[in-house]
């Protein structure tokens, strides 16, 4: 178990933001939940602390936003979610986290900018197989590394302008399939020790602390100001990721 306070101070922040990610505010800014813990520990210790407490948070989320997703969205992006955990696992030992932070990094800040320059002259996109398939693979082997699937995801659901709390609940059951999945791959990389689980636990109670800001969030919120929060995070949260990799 971690005794260092300097670690419980980032990630108590580190898990509340994660939590109100997946509560109500899209799952986006829950992808600084790796990094901020990193400030203190190792990117993939942090990582698998984080997992059993997003099993957590997934439950609560589940619970609050159940049977409101898009079913036929969730089955074009599940064989995906599980190519890319498998890619993830395969590549596990070969890419560094600092690659991995500047991928992520580079798609979010250009998600962002694209939207911000003319977001209301993009026409809506519906779903399809193939993008579906790509954006999920991608969303599944960027959150095995680091837990930062969230921007891949964002690009094809937002892309089809959907209303904000189809959106959330489509988020909420496809990373509560996708956390799952990683579950015994960690555990097969020998990331889920005792010393690992016994942190998870200690931190685990703010999981739905964290879920229930969120979905306080969410309903008060309108759904401008809603993307507005999801694409502001994301140029923030980009460009640190980029300075982490580059760093």
């Amino acid at each position: 178990m971690i005794t260092d306070p300097w670690f419980y101070a980032c990630a108590v922040v580190a898990v509340l933001i994660v939590g109100i990610a997946k509560g109500g505010l899209g799952g986006g800014v829950g992808i600084v939940g790796v990094p901020l813990m990193s400030l203190t520990i190792a990117p993939v210790r942090a990582a698998a602390i984080l997992l059993p407490i997003l099993l957590v948070m997934d439950a609560f989320a589940l619970h609050a936003w159940w049977r409101r997703w898009d079913e036929a969205n969730l089955r074009t992006m599940i064989p995906g979610a599980i190519l890319g955990t498998l890619i993830g696992l395969a590549t596990f030992r070969m890419l560094s986290n600092d690659a991995m932070r500047l991928l992520v990094g580079i798609m979010a800040l250009t998600i962002a900018i694209a939207w911000y320059v003319g977001p209301t002259n993009v026409a809506a996109k519906s779903s399809s197989m193939l993008r579906g398939t790509f954006w999920s693979t991608l969303a599944g082997f960027t959150s095995f590394g680091i837990h930062a699937g969230g921007p891949p995801i964002q690009v094809y659901l937002l892309s089809q302008r959907l209303d904000k709390s189809l959106f959330q609940a489509t988020t909420v059951a496809f990373f509560f399939i996708v956390n799952w999945l990683k579950l015994p791959a960690f555990a097969w990389l020998d990331q889920l020790d005792l010393s690992n689980l016994s942190t998870s636990l200690i931190l685990s109670p703010l999981a739905p602390l964290g879920i229930w800001i969120g979905r306080v969030a969410h309903d008060r919120i309108d759904e401008r100001a809603f993307y507005h929060v999801i694409y502001g995070s994301l140029i923030i949260i980009g460009a640190k990721l980029i300075y982490d990799g580059l760093r």
